[in-house]
């Protein structure tokens, strides 16, 4: 009878980008469709090297600030906005997401929260995702909560750059750099 070896605790990648990506996933709005960007970036290791099999999964509110969901405490939009993208990276650590700008959205005791887009990392040596937000560099962020609870130091790894065709955003899993991840 052969030895039994134990099976490896890291399951997760590169496995995710077999079975989860569809043809739509990085399109959360068609293409064309006015106001449309593209968020583009590379996951990075604690090495800084890229990561060819992640997942970069985002969900967001509609330009409105509204979401086509049942659990909206404002109630259910009527809107088409699918709000969801998802997108495997490619062989050099790259994803892109094509969207529109989130509306504002309203934050616990009367507060507001800055246009945000969530996000979750899947990738290989994590048992569980990631998750982070999407800020905008050229919007004003002054008064989200949840950004003003993050350390200043730590703030711009949550800030997307203006590009020429939308936002840049890298996501660095740890090491120097590591991007702010929440606790869900």
């Amino acid at each position: 009878m052969p030895k039994l070896l134990p099976t490896p605790s890291q399951t997760v990648g590169p496995y995710l980008s077999i079975g989860l990506p569809w043809p739509d996933g990085p399109y959360v709005v068609p293409e064309g469709t006015p106001g449309a960007f593209w968020i583009r970036g590379t996951v990075r290791d604690g090495a800084g090297d890229p990561v060819p099999d992640a997942m970069i999964e985002t969900w967001q509110a509609d330009p409105e600030g509204g979401f086509h969901h049942p659990d909206d405490p404002r109630g259910e939009t009527s809107g088409e906005f699918r709000a969801f993208g998802r997108c495997p990276t490619e062989t050099d650590g790259t994803y892109g997401i094509l969207t529109l700008l989130p509306g504002v959205l309203p934050g616990g005791g009367g507060t507001t929260q800055a246009r945000h887009i969530d996000v979750s990392v899947f990738a290989r040596g994590l048992l569980n995702r990631v998750v982070t937000r999407i800020y905008f560099a050229d919007q004003d962020n002054s008064a989200d909560p949840t950004l003003a609870a993050v350390p200043e130091d730590r703030r711009g790894t949550l800030i997307a750059a203006k590009t020429a065709d939308g936002y840049g955003f890298d996501v660095r899993l740890q090491g120097d750099g590591e991007t702010v991840f929440f606790a869900l």
